[in-house]
C-alpha cells in the first residue's frame, strides 16, 4: 500500500480550468494533452455497435454477477457505475473494467431495480445513465472493503437498494419495480437543463465536481475523447443529487477548494489488485476518500474519487 504513481503523474500533468456552474452544481475542468487517444471503446458505444453481449450468468441468474462477452477485436471500457437495463433486473457496474477483444468475463454488478426478477429481454442494453453520485460513493467504499477483506468486488446490495429508495422519495417518484431508471425518467426535464449548461473544453479529460459550494468528487479519463462522451452521464448523475436541495443562488467553491481536493487524491494511499480484465484495480485508502482507479500499460485509464460518505 502506498501512493499511486499513475494517479500522481496524471494529476500533475493536468491544469485546473475555470469553473462552470448551473444552479448548485459546479464542474472545474481538468485539462490535459489534447492529442491523447483512448485505446478503447466505452461500454455504451460497444453495446450500440453490438461489439459486446451482456446476459445473466444463467437462466436463473445471480443478482451480483453478469456474463460479459467482447465478441469484437476492440478493447472495451466499462466505467464504474454504468447502468445496464433489461434481462431479469437493471444493474450497475461495480468498478471500472477494461476488456480486451475476444474475452469473456463474469462482471460484478449491483441491482438498481429491487422489485423485478423476471426477464424483459435476453440481453442487456445501454442506459446512458450511471448510478447517482452519492450512492456511487457508498458503493465504491463497500466494493473496496469487500476486495480487501474477501477478495471479492461486491457492493453492499442492501445499501444500494436503500439509496435508490431514498432518492425516489426525495424526488417524489413512484416506481412499480423500485427502479433507478424511473427516477431519471421522471426527473429528465430538470436534468436536461443541467446537461445543456455544461460544455467540454479542448483537452478536457475530467472534472472536479461540487454541489452547494462543496467539492464532493472527481472523474478522470486518460484522454479527452472518452471524457467528452461521458460528460452527459456524469452531469446527470451529479445533478440528480443537486436537485434534491435547490439553491436560491448558485454557491461556487473556490479554485483553492478544488485544488485541495486534487492534492488530497494525489497524496492518497491505495491498494492494488489484479484486475478482472486488463491492468490493475486501485482502491483508494486515504483518509476521507472513497473510490478507485484502473491502470493498464503503465497509465491511468480511469479514476473516480469521492469525499467518503
Amino acid at each position: 500500500m502506498g501512493q499511486v504513481h499513475e494517479i500522481a503523474e496524471s494529476l500533475t500533468a493536468l491544469k485546473l480550468g475555470e469553473p462552470q456552474t448551473y444552479v448548485d452544481l459546479t464542474l472545474f475542468p481538468l485539462i490535459g494533452d489534447p492529442e491523447a487517444a483512448p485505446g478503447y471503446v466505452l461500454l455504451d458505444e460497444a453495446l450500440e455497435r453490438h461489439l459486446v453481449h451482456i446476459t445473466e450468468v444463467s437462466a436463473g441468474g445471480r443478482v451480483p454477477e453478469l456474463a460479459f462477452e467482447n465478441s469484437s477485436d476492440e478493447t472495451v471500457l466499462l466505467v464504474d457505475g454504468d447502468e445496464l437495463v433489461g434481462a431479469k433486473q437493471n444493474r450497475v457496474v461495480n468498478l471500472s473494467i477494461l476488456v480486451a477483444g475476444g474475452k469473456k468475463l463474469v462482471i460484478p454488478v449491483s441491482c438498481v431495480e429491487q422489485g423485478r426478477w423476471v426477464y424483459r429481454s435476453a440481453e442487456f442494453q445501454a442506459a446512458h445513465r450511471a448510478l447517482f453520485a452519492r450512492a456511487r460513493a457508498r458503493k465504491a467504499q463497500s466494493v473496496s472493503d469487500s476486495l480487501r477483506s474477501r477478495g471479492e468486488r461486491r457492493a453492499n446490495q442492501s445499501q444500494v437498494w436503500a439509496d435508490v429508495a431514498d432518492k425516489a422519495y426525495a424526488c417524489r417518484v413512484e416506481s412499480e419495480t423500485l427502479a433507478m431508471s424511473d427516477i431519471y425518467v421522471e426527473s429528465a426535464a430538470q436534468l436536461d437543463d443541467y446537461v445543456r449548461a455544461f460544455r467540454v473544453l479542448p483537452g478536457q479529460r475530467g472534472a472536479v465536481v461540487a454541489i452547494g459550494g462543496k467539492v464532493i468528487g472527481l472523474e478522470l479519463f486518460n484522454c479527452p475523447t472518452a471524457f467528452s462522451r461521458y460528460l452527459e452521464k456524469l452531469v446527470r448523475a451529479y445533478a440528480l443529487d443537486a436537485i434534491e436541495t435547490p439553491a436560491l443562488e448558485p454557491r461556487v467553491p473556490s479554485a483553492t477548494d478544488a485544488q485541495a481536493f486534487l492534492d488530497l487524491v494525489w497524496a492518497t494511499h491505495a491498494e492494488r489488485f489484479p484486475a478482472l480484465g486488463e491492468g490493475e484495480d486501485i482502491r483508494l485508502n486515504g483518509a476521507g476518500l472513497a473510490g478507485g482507479a484502473l491502470a493498464a500499460g503503465g497509465r491511468l485509464v480511469h479514476l473516480a474519487a469521492f469525499v467518503a460518505p
